[in-house]
């Protein structure tokens, strides 16, 4: 029996990237998967099929995860199509980088409400349905930024420390209804967004790296698929740091 046959797992922002991966690491353990984006476009429609070569139901969502009333709108839908949610990954996020002093209120509020907010408004929309379940598993996708903070990125090293301090909070006051949350503290990951970073600041960041090299999309899915599983059965509340010792 596969890891997470039966179970049905929401990812949000998972149409590229750390977000895709986890979709498809779920889907090959067995698990249907429903996931957002801001918009189901051609790439969507593309991680769509993907997902459901593993033979498993997917779909994709249309759905701004910073705004309230579309999330919980969002996971009605779900339910309607999927009649059950055992796992949500709170993957949606964006960054807004820049010096403090030069940083406006727009890009504050920008990265605090796509991973923040966005993550209060989908554990809202899902915490009944996995009370009534007596079960689930909730998975934050926080950052080492928000562990140690960064230079130049203090909205979203305060926005992934909010995760994390978000999966705590909900780990004590859900774990006697059956429900977990956890957070995973991702390094330096090689994506599209850290594909555009010069090849001499690549190398720069390995050599800060115990295992001098940047992690991929996939190694971060197979901490996910940990957490989602009931290999996980009795872990919550805990941070697990998958950056090749870039925090120790």
């Amino acid at each position: 029996m596969k890891l997470l046959e039966g179970k049905v797992a929401v990812v949000t922002g998972a149409a590229r990237g750390i977000g895709k991966a986890i979709a498809l690491k779920f889907a090959s353990e067995g698990a249907d998967v429903a996931f957002t984006d801001l918009v189901i476009d051609d790439n969507a429609k593309a991680t769509e099929a993907e997902i459901a070569a593993y033979g498993v139901r997917a779909k994709g969502y249309a759905s701004n995860a910073a705004n309230y009333d579309d999330t919980h709108n969002v996971i009605a839908e779900i339910m309607k199509d999927f009649g059950r949610i055992d796992i949500l990954v709170n993957n949606a996020g964006i960054t807004r980088d820049g010096l403090m002093m030069r940083m406006d209120e727009k890009q504050w509020d920008a990265v605090i409400n796509v991973n923040l907010k966005s993550a209060f408004n989908f554990i809202h929309a899902v915490t009944p349905i996995m009370m009534r379940q007596k079960g689930g598993s909730i998975i934050n996708m926080a950052s080492v930024v928000g562990v140690s903070g960064n230079a130049g990125q203090a909205n979203y090293s305060a926005s992934k420390a909010g995760m994390i301090g978000l999966a705590k909070s909900i780990a004590k006051e859900l774990g006697s209804r059956g429900i977990r949350a956890n957070a995973i503290a991702p390094g330096f990951i090689i994506t599209d967004m850290t594909a555009q970073l010069t090849e001499e600041v690549r190398d720069a960041w390995a050599k800060l790296i115990p295992l001098r090299r940047g992690g991929t999309p996939e190694d971060v899915a197979n901490v996910a698929t940990f957490l989602a599983s009931d290999l996980s059965s009795y872990v919550t509340g805990q941070v697990i740091h998958c950056c090749g010792g870039m925090n120790t």
